[in-house]
């Protein structure tokens, strides 16, 4: 294992496609090791993107070429260690970017506001590229992901602990909307 737990596999996925149908879009974050393993059952099993970590493979370029041949889209993710010019070589080849804003792994750790760099740097290189954050995203940080250009926001303590997760889903979504809007307004 890339991490030491994992969450769910293809099999959750599949009860949950069947469950819910085609309209959600499921993007699979595999924090795994040898990632090239788990392709085809993601595939078959419903998802639609596919993210790996940069540092969990030995040839992302197969990776990436196997991903698209199944039909979903190609998430690259990077952990904090791992720098932003390390994925760069293969932005223009992917779907969205992944910036971890904490150690991959364990929920509830500490936003690593230094990691917005990464963000910053990626949407002034790749403006159309999607981009995401993952880690320690909840109202307390969402302000400093948006502006620093994320477009795609992972939030799972804040949320879950939330009294209100509804609101607090709709608040992460209308200061990423704002930031959006606000970019384009300024080109």
């Amino acid at each position: 294992h890339f991490v030491p737990n994992i969450t769910f596999g293809h099999p959750m996925v599949e009860c949950l496609r069947n469950s819910i149908g085609q309209d959600p879009f499921f993007d699979m974050h595999m924090m795994v090791s040898r990632p090239e393993q788990w392709v085809k059952p993601m595939a078959a099993a419903g998802a639609n993107q596919y993210t790996f970590h940069l540092e969990a493979t030995t040839n992302p370029g197969n990776l990436i070429k196997e991903i698209r041949e199944t039909g979903m889209k190609v998430g690259l993710a990077i952990k904090p260690g791992t720098t932003v010019e390390e994925l760069a070589p293969w932005a223009n080849h992917i779907d969205m970017a992944l910036v971890m804003t904490v150690e991959p792994g364990f929920g509830g750790q500490k936003f690593m506001e230094d990691m917005m760099t990464k963000v910053s740097w990626l949407r002034s290189q790749f403006p159309s590229l999607d981009i995401e954050v993952d880690g320690g995203v909840g109202p307390d940080t969402i302000h400093k992901c948006a502006e620093a250009g994320a477009n795609m926001i992972v939030s799972g303590s804040a949320v879950i602990g939330s009294d209100d997760p509804r609101s607090v889903i709709a608040l992460l979504r209308t200061v990423v909307a704002e930031a959006i809007q606000k970019r384009s307004l300024d080109r």
